[in-house]
């Protein structure tokens, strides 16, 4: 079938994307040591897909505190945007745009990760049935579960509004064209909209518009930062990773986008489940979150070139974010406009190592 809307422009924020592909945050976690900061490579990798729409890089930690994982990159020190910068020029330079996703894990993490080998926080004390990423005293990788998270005294609440907010300038500095929320994925403020995840009783706590209340002091704060017109957000309603719950996943999605619709952010980003086995939205979800957000809707999770080229043309898509086939498909868009076929990637180089399995993967020889 032909994808004429999915090769078409978007006008995003302040950005007119020569098409409609975007590429999806990806955690790489080749961030070099100490300190967590892009390199060379990372620019490499970055510019080999420039093609995108847009690139949405990999999810960069607000703070120490924010990391979940090892040798993912931060977006909190003076060395890490000078990496960044070298990202950011390398993908302008191709012509490409390019955003960063703004990242607190929450308590996907390990005491090894946190300042002073202390817990990791969340919303309330209630310990993820998941495993993270670390590298061991002896300079060994290991997978040991989550550590028991602390939870968050409303006291400090300020302070992580304040480091999402210096992220989102960090990353105006660095070069990126627009920043990403990450409220999605199980992570910190997903933690806080969830039902299972916050228990509190305080007012960021028990109903659902105060459990949003961290999500949008958060989405304020970045505004004023940095213009709404350079601020996205990714939410995943009924997405079960990373041991999440919510018994209120669709009414919070559309209260969000209400609120969200009035605030004028570029976009929204809806990460969707059905890769997971998770069923996909319910009938009229799609609809009723067009008419609560006038701004462009970018949805991900698990799409071809086909079912991303039907969806944008009912008009409950503006673009459709592609993951794991940027991987091994550094020029995508032209594989798509070309009915190339796609080359596979290869899982045990996800995370970690240097170029194999990262700036190796050939473009297409048709």
């Amino acid at each position: 079938m032909a994808i004429d809307k999915l090769l078409s422009p978007l006008r995003l924020g302040t950005l007119t994307l020569p098409n409609r592909v975007v590429m999806a945050p990806l955690t790489r976690s080749r961030a070099a040591q100490p300190g967590d900061v892009p390199t060379a490579l990372n620019a490499e990798y970055y510019a080999q897909r420039a093609g995108a729409g847009l690139i949405v890089a990999e999810a960069a930690q607000i703070s120490r505190q924010g990391q979940g994982y090892a040798l993912t990159p931060g977006i909190y020190s003076g060395a890490q945007i000078d990496g960044w910068r070298l990202v950011t020029d390398a993908v302008h330079r191709q012509g490409g745009h390019i955003a960063l996703q703004l990242w607190h894990v929450g308590r996907i993490s390990h005491a090894s990760l946190q300042p002073g080998g202390g817990q990791p926080v969340a919303p309330s004390a209630i310990r993820a049935n998941m495993q993270t990423f670390i590298i061991q005293a002896d300079g060994t990788p290991a997978h040991p579960p989550c550590d028991e998270p602390r939870a968050l005294r409303g006291e400090e609440l300020p302070g992580i509004v304040a480091d999402y907010a210096q992220g989102a300038r960090n990353a105006i500095a660095a070069g990126f064209d627009l920043v990403e929320i990450h409220a999605a994925n199980g992570y910190l403020l997903h933690q806080f909209l969830a039902t299972a995840t916050n228990r509190r009783d305080d007012a960021y706590g028990g109903s659902l518009e105060n459990r949003a209340r961290l999500v949008l002091e958060v989405v304020d704060a970045v505004v004023a930062a940095v213009g709404a017109e350079r601020v996205g957000i990714r939410l995943s309603p009924w997405m079960p990773y990373n041991d999440i719950e919510d018994a209120e996943a669709g009414p919070m999605a559309l209260y969000l986008a209400e609120q969200l619709g009035r605030r004028g952010l570029a976009y929204l980003h809806l990460h969707e489940a059905e890769w997971m086995g998770v069923p996909g939205y319910p009938e009229g979800f799609r609809e009723a979150v067009r008419a609560r957000f006038p701004g462009a809707i970018m949805v991900c999770g698990g799409y071809t070139a086909a079912r991303a080229e039907a969806l944008l043309q009912t008009g409950l898509a503006d673009a459709v974010a592609f993951g794991r086939p940027y991987i091994a498909n550094p020029d995508l868009v032209r594989r798509f406009a070309q009915g190339a076929p796609l080359a596979e990637a290869d899982q045990a180089t996800f995370y970690g190592g240097g170029t194999e399995g990262y700036t190796d993967y050939p473009a297409w020889a048709g």
